[in-house]
């Protein structure tokens, strides 16, 4: 039974999360969190910074981590399979339309109205990590590693995979 539930919690963000990684994000978040009760918001994000310092797409390495957590290599299989498998169904057959309407001027409208919604979605899945942070390890540490994350990343232009990993060393160092 935890295979299907693994396959249903990625396959479903996989399918509903038009755009990539990025859209399908907080859809996983609320099938692994809110639906199957399989990790903390907390839990969540740290999977998620950790997603997004490997190379590679980032639901597919969440996908990856998430059935390993549960139901060890094979769920890890069946976790990958169920994030890649709506692009490959759709791939395969939708193929011929996908190239004849790419250009299409309704399909064009059609992202330019999803960007908004995945931006939303976004933002109220940083509110919330913020809210975690804010509650567990006190205002001035969410402040400051924000400042010094925004600071690093777009004043200094540092990769954020190193921002995410001296933001790890930090809290194992300083807020352990």
């Amino acid at each position: 039974m935890i295979y299907i539930q693994i396959f249903l919690a990625l396959f479903i963000p996989g399918i509903l999360g038009y755009g990539g990684g990025p859209s399908s994000i907080p859809l996983i978040e609320n099938e692994v969190v809110d639906r199957y009760h399989w990790m903390t918001v907390n839990e969540f994000s740290e999977v998620l910074a950790l997603a997004n310092t490997l190379p590679g797409p980032i639901a597919t390495k969440m996908a990856g981590y998430i059935g390993y957590d549960q139901a060890g290599i094979l769920g890890a299989i069946v976790g990958v399979f169920a994030t890649v498998a709506p692009s490959l169904i759709l791939m395969i057959c939708l193929l011929g339309l996908l190239m004849k309407y790419k250009e299409s001027p309704k399909v064009k409208r059609l992202t330019v109205v999803v960007r908004p919604i995945i931006a939303v979605l976004l933002g109220i899945m940083t509110i919330d990590f913020f809210v975690i942070s804010y509650k567990g390890e006190g205002v001035w540490q969410t402040i400051f590693l924000g400042a010094a994350a925004f600071f690093l990343m777009e004043k200094l232009k540092v990769h954020p995979a190193y921002v995410i990993a001296g933001s790890l060393v930090y809290g194992g160092l300083i807020l352990a």
